[in-house]
């Protein structure tokens, strides 16, 4: 396999320090690369933001630092704990809400996949439950199959090759079933902010009808020019988006409940649509 020998220097493209790259978490993200670099070595192919990042929507105080790494098929297990460790809040302090870093062999991230198929799932921060998880058996595959795709569109490469050279695309009637796995999730809503609900099915809604992943904030604005009666309701949603996360607030409940349930039709519609081979407008 081939590897970068120079990841770029602070401020050139694909780097922590590149235009794309909020500025509250340029020095936290070249520390993050550093410290993943010092822990797999030779072994470590790339590292991708992904998430709003990516998308460019990271709000500050409010988004999660998504972020994933690719290594060399044969990494070392120990090498897994320790880079755990060494990037674990507040050891490496996260300035984000918190941090989401999920570590895959390369040849399983090269290859379409419906799994969650991960080396690593990290969670860590003031704002997220703590997890460090080194077997993927048992985790709800869809949230890594929806992550890969956002990665595999607009992955912004902070070390390494970039996305698309290193991960693959998820099958579309894959991803179908990911996104309504996702939005069943968020029909139940335990443990997720309503405006986080709402606008993750804004999300999927304007996938399914464009086959591109759009941030959160456009999307919303898109589906309430085509959905006149939940238009209300995004705008309140978007309101407490901009809002710190212990600041959100509460949106009515059987009104988010029947805007899902529209998201969960437009799914299904799309999933009817790739069925018959339709593709997405």
């Amino acid at each position: 396999m081939n590897r970068p020998e120079d990841p770029g220097s602070p401020g050139s493209p694909g780097s922590p320090g590149s235009p794309g790259v909020p500025v509250e978490l340029r020095p936290y993200l070249t520390e993050l690369v550093g410290r993943t670099r010092a822990v797999c070595g030779a072994d470590l192919v790339s590292v991708l933001a992904v998430g709003s990042v990516a998308l460019g929507d990271y709000r500050h105080g409010r988004s999660d630092v998504d972020v994933t790494v690719v290594v060399a098929p044969g990494l070392p297990a120990p090498a897994l704990t320790e880079l755990a460790g060494a990037l674990r809040h507040p050891g490496l302090r996260c300035p984000a809400a918190g941090l989401e870093l999920v570590v895959y062999d390369a040849d399983f991230a090269a290859r379409p996949s419906g799994e969650a198929g991960y080396l690593l799932d990290l969670n860590t921060g003031d704002g997220l439950p703590g997890k460090v998880s080194c077997d993927p058996a048992g985790a709800q595959p869809f949230w890594y199959v929806i992550d890969r795709s956002v990665a595999r569109q607009c992955g912004l490469a902070l070390y390494g090759p970039p996305a698309r050279r290193v991960v693959a695309a998820p099958e579309h009637p894959v991803l179908l079933g990911a996104l309504r796995a996702s939005v069943r999730e968020h029909e139940e809503g335990e443990g997720h902010l309503a405006d986080n609900r709402v606008l993750n099915g804004c999300r999927s809604l304007m996938f399914c009808r464009t086959g591109r992943w759009l941030p959160k904030r456009r999307a919303a604005t898109a589906v309430a020019g085509a959905e006149p009666a939940f238009r209300a309701l995004l705008a309140a949603a978007l309101r407490s988006f901009e809002r710190p996360r212990a600041e959100a607030l509460p949106l009515p409940r059987d009104e988010v409940r029947a805007f899902l349930k529209r998201v969960a039709e437009g799914v299904e519609e799309a999933r009817a649509a790739a069925a018959g081979g339709a593709a997405p407008r």
